[in-house]
């Protein structure tokens, strides 16, 4: 049976082509670019040209983009990075729905003396900008909030509270992880200090992502090692992985039209379907700014792990939160956050397409689900 995967928020495949372009530097172009000698010198230019990839789907300078491990590293680096230029200064602002790479974060930070401030959301996920606003303080060393939501979807105004945040004086820098290759991003023209991505959410491997960190603006490295990456980030590059994210990177500037007009159709049409079929249904997450992938919908009166074990039976491959909190018996912050009711949070299910997912598949989803919720009511004791 061949997998039916919805899960892409989590990770997605490696795209054939970025295999192509990363395939010959475990083999044949094995060198390390640091070295002297010719294997090695042959590296230089094709890094280079990653780099170049990157920071044009960014509409960033290539010297605004130092690569790292993924984008937990990127997050830390840019958090680190700020409170280290800012020694004076111990204030944090964050959101209460941030990824656990930011959140679990600046929670380890108050243990360090620094005061967090977490910005609520409405039931919609929408964040309050009114809060925000009013968060901001002479102390505040650093705001970071995310571009869009890894759970719902939910796209944030970054650009509008990077303005915000300039005019004070306060370094703002977005994990933009869910929403590169979703959304046009240009840095160009908006006034964001830092910016994470992630290979293996835009179809490069596991194990590279990137950070901007805009021309002029205070930075610490967070590796302290050799001299790779200008400085910034010391250790021997990830050469497969770098060249891999560079065609990653425009491969998903091409199909960006696709991710907006096409996908966004099929996550459409396996939203109204379920919502429809399925009676004391929820869709969590405003349907209007939102990542065109993404849909989160809860199931009244059932778990969402029994949901996704029996989908699994079918091959049906999707998600009831944040792989980097799953096995947790608690429903998930961001539902807890946007206040979803008990009965409703821990029957939430994520579904989160991309270009390789076909008609055929939702038809499959559509066909299959509704008989799995009946039963599973059936069996549930709050039914």
């Amino acid at each position: 049976m061949k997998p039916i995967y919805v899960d892409n928020n989590a990770t997605t495949r490696v795209a054939d082509e970025v295999f192509a372009a990363m395939r010959p530097y475990f083999c044949e172009e094995y060198g390390n670019p640091s070295s002297m000698h010719s294997v090695g010198g042959r590296i230089g230019p094709k890094l280079r040209e990653a780099r170049r990839q990157v920071a044009d789907f960014l509409g960033a300078r290539p010297d605004e983009i130092i690569f790292t491990s993924c984008g937990t590293e990127s997050d830390n680096t840019a958090v680190r990075a700020a409170l280290a230029t800012n020694p004076d200064k111990r204030h944090i602002v964050t959101s209460r729905v941030e990824h656990p790479a930011i959140g679990s974060l600046v929670s380890s930070l108050t243990r360090e003396g620094y005061r967090v401030t977490e910005v609520p959301v409405d039931s919609n996920g929408c964040l309050d900008m009114i809060k925000l606003e009013s968060s901001l303080t002479p102390d505040t060393a650093l705001v970071t909030i995310m571009w869009a939501n890894n759970e719902t979807g939910v796209i944030f105004p970054v650009e509008k509270i990077a303005e915000k945040c300039r005019a004070r004086g306060i370094t703002f820098h977005t994990d933009a992880v869910q929403a590169a290759g979703k959304l046009p991003i240009d840095l160009s023209g908006n006034r964001i200090d830092m910016l994470s991505i992630s290979g293996h959410k835009l179809h490069a491997p596991k194990g590279v992502g990137a950070l901007y960190v805009r021309k002029g603006t205070k930075f610490s490295p967070f590796m302290i090692g050799g001299h790779q990456e200008k400085g910034r980030r010391a250790g021997t590059e990830n050469v497969p992985g770098i060249i891999a994210l560079g065609q990653a990177c425009e491969l998903a500037g091409r199909r960006l039209e696709e991710e907006n007009t096409r996908v966004r159709a099929l996550r459409d049409r396996l939203e109204s379907e379920l919502t429809r079929l399925i009676p004391d249904t929820r869709v969590n997450g405003t349907t209007k700014e939102r990542t065109p992938n993404t849909t989160n919908i809860s199931f009244a009166n059932i778990e969402g792990e029994s949901i996704l074990l029996m989908l699994n039976e079918f091959g049906i491959c999707a998600s009831s939160g944040s792989a980097c909190t799953s096995g947790s018996l608690e429903p998930s912050h961001v539902m807890r956050a946007m206040g979803v009711p008990f009965t409703m949070a821990h029957g939430s299910i994520r579904f989160s397409l991309s270009v390789y997912n076909t008609e055929e598949e939702i038809d499959e989803i559509i066909r299959r689900l509704p008989p799995i919720i009946e039963r599973l009511r059936q069996l549930s004791p709050f039914c």
